[in-house]
């Protein structure tokens, strides 16, 4: 099977998705594929404003920053013992992972 895998990782942690993407490329590396990444991607960031008073004090508002972090891995030449290792391997929760083939 001499394909490419790609994993997508997205997190609101920025050292889960490092630990995550660390953790898969030991694994990937042990069963003897290539492994190419973690790249990371752009971080996604959403400003909420809100006002700190419900009547009064229009002025007076608070900021909410919501950032998203995002790692891309390419593997190549993998096996069937590499796929048997990326199914069984534990990931943290808060970690989405997207694996195509």
């Amino acid at each position: 099977m001499s394909q490419r895998i790609r994993i997508k990782l997205k997190s609101y942690d920025y050292n889960l998705v490092d630990k995550s993407a660390e953790k898969i490329v030991k694994t990937v590396k042990a069963t003897g594929a290539v492994v190419s990444g973690p790249i990371p991607l752009p971080t996604n960031k959403k400003i909420f404003t809100v006002n700190r008073a419900t009547f009064v004090n229009k002025k007076s508002r608070e900021q909410f920053q919501l950032c998203s972090y995002k790692r891309l891995l390419d593997i190549y030449s993998a096996t069937a013992k590499t796929i048997d290792s990326l199914m069984k391997l534990e990931l943290p929760s808060g970690v989405e992972v997207e694996i195509k083939i």
